[in-house]
């Protein structure tokens, strides 16, 4: 389409493809995007490139990423996944992917936002959903997900465990007693 002639309210535009760069940075988000279970989107305003770099590190240990986007790429990137992020998507936004779980990203960005006094929060998508800020304080105190799994099966097996108990006990009871028969009848 490169060289196509657009008319736009009698106005003649050259059509230009989009940059090279562009479109790879496109499809890398959208990789990423593919990929997270949660995005955490923030504004870096006031942050050093080293803060920038120590935040990205704590971040990759909890497995996320943390990158500058433009707010247009992010927009292309993310069309068609879900609700339209745009209100999240004004001044210098930064996103820190969750790769993995996405509570422990949560709080690593809240902990570095409050630590450092500077960024903010503007809010998260998880799972195609729009949250704001209260609701991503929330989710960061939340356990992690390992072990929220692990509480559930503890409430589960808790009863399991003491139905075993008193069936065996029961099932016990009642060998000891045809034991019992069966000696009895064998003695007489």
């Amino acid at each position: 389409m490169s060289g196509e002639v657009i008319t736009i309210a009698e106005k003649t535009i050259p059509h230009r493809d989009p940059k090279p760069e562009k479109v790879e940075q496109v499809a890398y988000i959208s990789d990423l995007l593919d990929r997270s279970g949660g995005l955490f989107l923030t504004d870096y305003r006031g942050f050093t490139v080293a803060e920038k770099t120590e935040l990205t590190r704590r971040l990759r240990a909890a497995d996320a990423e943390y990158h500058v986007v433009k707010n247009t790429l992010f927009k292309r990137a993310y069309a068609e996944r879900g609700e339209n992020p745009d209100t999240l998507l004004s001044g210098p936004t930064a996103v820190a992917f969750a790769l993995g779980d996405p509570v422990q990203p949560a709080k690593i960005v809240l902990d570095f936002l409050r630590e450092k006094r500077k960024g903010e929060v503007k809010g998260a998508i998880v799972d195609g959903k729009i949250f704001d800020v209260d609701s991503v304080k929330k989710l960061s105190e939340l356990p992690p997900k390992d072990v929220l799994l692990a509480q559930v099966v503890g409430t589960i097996q808790g009863p399991l465990n003491g139905l075993v108990w008193s069936l065996q006990g029961v099932i016990g009871n009642f060998v000891r007693t045809v034991q019992a028969i069966h000696d009895q009848k064998a003695g007489a």
